[in-house]
């Protein structure tokens, strides 16, 4: 029996050659996936370790608010007394915080929050063991600076040169001393690396004589536990360590934990691809059975029994899938090196190191390939054994019985009302678990849709139909004919594209709703032309806000101003505002009272918050800030919440008065006339042409928000590709068989008169109709999943509203079209090039 097997593989290599695809696709994904991540895993431990190789402790403190009132940090003092300890040979001391430069055309060089700067730390012998310096030498005063080899290089400076370098405060100028390469994560990550004079750094990001953590390195022969022991006693409580190893390990798992969270991403869609392959493998050996009934009957008559036959044909399928995987498995390495190089794209730097080539990447390739395919051919290979031997020598194919057609639309009606209901609750629930139900639900109707797609595509073809005949008259009705003549096929070569074109639409719907959404937050709330912002995250400085306000054109300037309040018993998030501006640059629905009693002391909460708390206009309350300060505050306005506002507004100055450092997230500007390029350079210049800071008009507030939805939409699509490929894979091995089986109705359609043109015409046209017919049970599946899962955002997005992109469902089914018609090509060639008496003869 496996010669037999082995003989049909070679006898239909060409009729095989679609499922090879296919398996080979899904198999590289799962195999590249496995490379790309162990490679990257394995490049990240070995920096990591390489990183800490001197490093016997570690320490570092980052103290809460209250603590750092009374030690900020690791003193001086503090770093002297470890240096003193037994067994220490050196100490080097960081303190770090953001810090940008600009290239040559004054844009920032880097990604913003990976943008770092840091003091140097020199030993006994004036290096410093983190920084391996290629020119020059570190920053020794207060005027230099030192520099990445990578953004020295991309803003074309040398040493000697002058430097703008950005901070939390005003941009300075700085003589760059020398250029160095490190391992530095924020390096790697694609951003930029300042080393600063260490008193200069101290003052820039903490308090100077104050360092944010310390590594010790021992002398030769100490022990690493020992000397942790020693450290812990002299530095404060509040502060950390850990062993060298310890920190290079926790660096290892929390690279390990990142990948796998990649790792599981990249495998999920390899998932659906090979689930979608699945379809066209089950639907080729099907269609592989049936035109080999007489065979399969003359060796049941020879003495096979059933379960030989099955077992013949789950090694045809053992065989395609040895040599699918096979070629997967090498296609995926290269897919591995692929996604590595084009990393590079995103400006992410891969530490160097070998491709890893572990045993689980080859197991996972030629388990999953192998299974996958045997899984697929095992209904077929069932349905194979059981052909009666005097109904397939007579060329009576066995059909499904009524009995079973009702069985099989019986389960799927239950699945699909039961994956229905799950879903409606859910978006009825809302948040995570809402979210849980809709993933269960949305699994058992996807699964009872396949199941029931046979008995839907006579109604739903039957509508379409009438187009075809009407445009294209002969053709067109052979080709809607054709396309239920049998159901199951048509059903399972559709399901391949449904599947895909849910995920797609489900995904566009929801982009669409939650993009909409948040522009619609921005237009109808923000009236000022500009929002300016760090381009690190961090807060702005005041300095910058009085800049502002003093820049020509300007007609309103409101900064928000982070703070909270504690207010009956509870902490409240509030931000400090200009009174009497913030009306002109926000759109602020005032329910009681007036926003101008924010410039006598009061304070405005929003609806919700008033509600929760029993507050109304006129009411005194007691508070107590952040610096444990108590006070009593008058409510002078009740007014709609909305997505820029916190529940409490109040005068900036109040919050001023009881937090040291301000946090100045965002900064809201109006000019006169409006936005335009002017007053952009005009505000542009006020704060000193720092290129850390973000002034944007409208659109690019639109943008910000909109921006990341947009790029996980396309990586998504492009993921989801591999499924869409392998669905149109699906539609040319359908129709290339379904042309082989009717060759002698070919050929006797040629014989009255149908010409090479309308044959072509007619199995394009019989693919378009499964095509769309796939298209539309996705598009409107998709969409119903799209809804549900953005109800469970709605609470957390004010001014939501369900978004269909109908531009976007088009496109899908104008593409689903043009997939029928490409992946026809071949099919409606080879029938149309049928020699017509030989067509009639054959059997």
């Amino acid at each position: 029996m496996f010669r037999t097997a082995l003989r049909n593989v070679l006898a239909h290599k060409a009729r095989l050659l679609m499922t090879v695809l296919a398996v080979m696709l899904g198999v590289a994904f799962v195999s590249g996936t496995l490379v790309f991540t162990d490679t990257l895993s394995q490049a990240f431990r070995n920096q990591s370790a390489k990183s800490y190789d001197d490093v016997a402790v570690a320490v570092e403190m980052y103290p809460n608010p209250e603590e750092a009132r009374k030690t900020p940090g690791l003193s001086q003092q503090v770093v002297d007394k470890v240096a003193r300890l037994d067994g220490v040979a050196s100490v080097s001391p960081r303190v770090d915080g953001f810090a940008g430069v600009p290239d040559k055309d004054g844009k920032l060089i880097g990604a913003g929050w990976a943008n770092k700067g840091a003091n140097f730390s020199p030993g006994k012998d004036g290096k410093d063991r983190a920084y391996t310096f290629v020119t020059g030498s570190g920053p020794t005063r207060d005027t230099q600076i030192a520099l990445d080899k990578d953004t020295a290089d991309k803003g074309g400076y040398q040493v000697g040169d002058t430097v703008r370098v950005a901070t939390n405060g005003p941009v300075k100028e700085y003589e760059l001393a020398g250029v160095f390469t490190t391992e530095d994560g924020a390096v790697n990550a694609g951003g930029s690396l300042v080393l600063f004079d260490a008193p200069v750094a101290q003052k820039l990001y903490l308090k100077p004589g104050y360092f944010q953590n310390l590594t010790v390195t021992a002398a030769p022969g100490a022990d690493a536990g020992k000397l942790l022991d020693e450290v812990l006693t002299v530095v404060p409580k509040a502060a950390t360590a850990q062993t060298g190893t310890a920190l290079a390990d926790q660096q290892a798992e929390d690279i390990e934990a990142g990948m796998g969270a990649l790792n599981q991403i990249l495998l999920g869609f390899a998932g659906i691809a090979l689930f979608v392959g699945i379809f066209l493998i089950s639907n080729t050996f099907t269609m592989l059975v049936a035109q080999r009934t007489k065979e399969l009957a003359l060796m049941r008559a020879v003495g096979a029994s059933r379960r030989q036959i099955t077992r013949s044909v789950l090694a045809e399928a053992g065989l395609v899938g040895l040599v699918a995987s096979a070629v997967g498995y090498v296609l995926g390495i290269g897919l591995a090196v692929g996604l590595r190089s084009a990393m590079s794209a995103f400006e992410l730097k891969v530490p160097d190191g070998d491709l890893v080539l572990g045993a689980t990447p080859a197991l996972a390739a030629f388990g999953v390939g192998v299974l996958i395919t045997m899984l697929a051919a095992w209904l077929p290979g069932r349905r194979a054994a059981k052909i009666p031997p005097v109904a397939a020598m007579s060329s009576v194919h066995a059909t499904a019985s009524t009995k079973s057609l009702v069985v099989r639309n019986s389960i799927g009606a239950a699945l699909t009302a039961i994956g229905v209901v799950l879903i409606v609750l859910g978006a009825g629930q809302g948040g995570d678990d809402g979210r849980m139900l809709i993933a269960g639900g949305a699994f058992l109707t996807l699964i009872g849709v396949i199941v029931l797609i046979p008995f839907l595509s006579r109604p739903v073809i039957a509508v379409i139909r009438p187009l075809f005949v009407n445009v294209f008259g002969v053709s067109g009705k052979l080709a809607g004919l054709n396309a239920v003549r049998n159901p199951r096929r048509t059903g399972a070569t559709a399901s391949a594209l449904a599947i895909g074109l849910t995920l797609v639409t489900g995904l566009s719907v929801l982009g669409a709703t939650v993009g909409t959404a948040l522009d619609k937050a921005t237009t109808d709330q923000i009236k000022a032309d500009y929002m300016v912002t760090m381009a690190s995250g961090n807060s702005l400085s005041k300095e910058a806000l009085t800049a502002l306000e003093k820049a020509p054109g300007v007609t309103a300037v409101s900064p928000q101003q982070a703070g909270a309040l504690e207010i009956k018993g509870d902490y409240v998030s509030a931000s400090g505002v200009t009174p009497g501006d913030i009306e002109k640059v926000l759109k602020l629905d005032v329910v009681n009272g007036s926003m101008a009693s924010l410039a006598e002391g009061k304070i405005a909460v929003d609806e919700k918050t008033a509600t929760k708390r029993g507050l109304k206009v006129g009411d005194t309350v007691p508070v107590e800030y952040l610096d444990k300060q108590k006070g009593r505050l008058t409510v002078g306005a009740v007014y709609e919440a909305g997505d820029f506002v916190s529940p409490v507004l109040m005068d900036r100055k109040l919050i001023d008065a009881h937090e040291e450092q301000s946090e100045i997230r965002q900064i809201f500007v109006s000019t006169d006339g409006g936005a335009s390029a002017a007053h952009e350079r005009a505000l542009s210049k006020a704060m000193g042409d720092n290129p850390a800071i973000t002034v944007m008009d409208h659109k690019e507030i639109r943008d910000s928000f909109g921006g990341p939805i947009n790029i996980m939409l396309n990586i998504m699509y492009g993921l989801l590709g591999m499924a869409l490929i392998i669905a149109v894979l699906g539609v040319v091995n359908t129709l290339a068989m379904s042309v082989f089986e009717r060759q002698q109705e070919i050929g006797m359609l040629r014989a009255i008169g149908l010409d090479r043109r309308r044959v072509k015409r007619m199995v394009r046209l019989e693919a378009v109709v499964i095509s769309v017919f796939g298209a539309v049970v996705g598009i409107g599946l998709g969409s119903f999943l799209g809804w549900a899962i953005g109800e469970t955002f709605k609470s957390s997005l004010p001014g939501y509203a369900l978004v269909l992109p109908w531009d976007r469902i088009g496109l899908f089914l104008v593409l689903a079209a043009l997939v029928g018609v490409l992946a026809s090509l071949w099919p409606a060639r080879s029938a149309a090039k049928l020699n017509m008496l030989s067509a009639i003869k054959a059997e």
